[in-house]
């Protein structure tokens, strides 16, 4: 014998009206980074390498982290909606300051090529990256000096920012803050991690990086353990970071990159310190892969086929908004 539940009409809309706004609720959660992918890449194709604009979620005050790519990105986010105004305004007016990782071709280009058209602004990054910065390409050689300081005549257009490793400063003309910490790009050469700060979430873009064993350091470790409370808090969004080569790559053809298996072993280093449960689901955006025939879809496949801490693999495209 079937029994009928026959519940009173009040009850029914009372229960509808919980479930949308349950619903609602889930849809409405806030974001407190967008990103603006402008280069992906880690090479050969000069038109889509690194280059991310990220601002706090509203504003159109980004800082743009590394300057690989520009001028494409730029159109390809305008022709994606992204934008709704002119690549010149974007470039002008909405990239307020350049923090830069290293300052390899791949990751500096778009922002020297565009420097006789850009509007005065800072460039952060570790002091390294800034005298590579002025002895390589504004040095009136390859390149008139766009700088605030070097061979003369300086012609302004960008100031050079210094970033002590671990200390918190302002990104002019955004409300977010930075915090740098160096990276080993196949030992001797330098990289760096850029933290950045919106109110209180966070977001951590690596630039190129080898893994601590391969490199003879502890650079990843110590970076873990200073983001250690941020995952746990949930203050971190995400990570941006690079993975290269699949992982047939011999090691001594890497030059200080990651696998997707060295990657992974770093990241079990950071749940160590996190517990697994922190990072189940945590949006981990994977840059820099070669663009050889075949290294994205092997990449992918080997990322997920072992992702045990069930991570997020984010993988971002060219000019499509993502926001954490």
């Amino acid at each position: 014998m079937k029994l009928a539940l026959r519940f009173p009409a009040w009850f029914l809309l009372l229960l509808l009206s919980f479930l949308a706004h349950q619903t609602q609720a889930q849809r409405s959660i806030p974001y407190a980074f967008t990103v603006v992918p402008l280069g992906v890449k880690g090479g050969i194709d000069e038109s889509n390498l690194s280059a991310y604009l990220v601002a706090p979620t509203g504003s159109n005050a980004y800082a743009c982290l590394d300057a690989g790519s520009l001028q494409q990105g730029i159109e390809k986010a305008i022709a994606n909606k992204v934008f709704t105004t002119s690549p010149d305004t974007v470039l002008r007016q909405y990239i307020r300051a350049y923090l830069l990782s290293h300052a390899h071709l791949d990751h500096v280009v778009g922002m020297l090529l565009h420097a006789p058209d850009d509007a005065p602004k800072p460039i952060y990054a570790l002091p390294e990256c800034i005298a590579t910065l002025q002895s390589s390409y504004f040095n009136w050689q390859a390149w008139p000096n766009f700088g605030n300081e070097g061979a003369k005549p300086a012609l302004s257009k960008y100031h050079y920012q210094r970033l002590v490793p671990g200390q918190e400063t302002p990104v002019a003309g955004t409300s977010m803050s930075v915090r740098a910490f160096p990276l080993s790009h196949s030992a001797p050469h330098q990289s760096a991690a850029i933290l950045l700060k919106s109110q209180d979430s966070y977001l951590l873009y690596l630039g190129d990086t080898g893994a601590d064993k391969l490199e003879k350091t502890h650079n990843l470790r110590g970076l873990w353990q200073t983001i250690q409370p941020l995952v746990v808090s949930r203050q971190l969004k995400a990570i941006f970071i690079e993975v290269s080569y699949p992982n047939e790559q011999p090691a001594n053809q890497l030059f200080g990159h990651l696998t997707p298996a060295l990657l992974l072993q770093e990241l079990a280093v950071l749940g160590q310190l996190t517990g697994a449960e922190a990072l189940r689901g945590f949006p981990v955006v994977i840059t820099h892969i070669k663009p050889t025939a075949g290294n994205e879809a092997a990449i992918k496949k080997q990322l997920n086929d072992a992702n045990k801490l069930q991570v997020k693999f984010v993988f971002p495209e060219q000019g499509e908004q993502l926001e954490f």
